[in-house]
């Protein structure tokens, strides 16, 4: 998988946002929302990096202190909800 271009994050307040920036991303029934931990594994594949669940999962080992599979798992939730909000492929 990898995340779709066109995609900047933004900062508001504690929340992130991610703004389409083409035309072809702005779908104006839906703001994509993350947490601060969603937005740090965002700005990991933003680039059009290769990813999936054990990599994301890896990052997150890498950055916060948390057991694998809980690392795991909270992969897993995030990819299932880029994937229904249409920002990866």
């Amino acid at each position: 998988m990898k995340a779709k271009q066109g995609f900047k994050l933004r900062q508001l307040g504690d929340e992130y946002i991610l703004v389409g920036e083409s035309i072809e991303q702005i779908n104006f029934n839906k703001m994509i929302t993350m947490n601060e931990t969603a937005a740090y594994l965002w700005k990991q594949v933003a680039d059009g990096k290769e990813f999936d669940c054990d990599y994301l999962g890896e990052q997150l080992t890498k950055e916060y202190d948390v057991e694998r599979e809980t690392a795991m798992n909270d992969a897993k939730k995030t990819i299932e909800s880029w994937q229904n909000a249409g920002i990866i492929e």
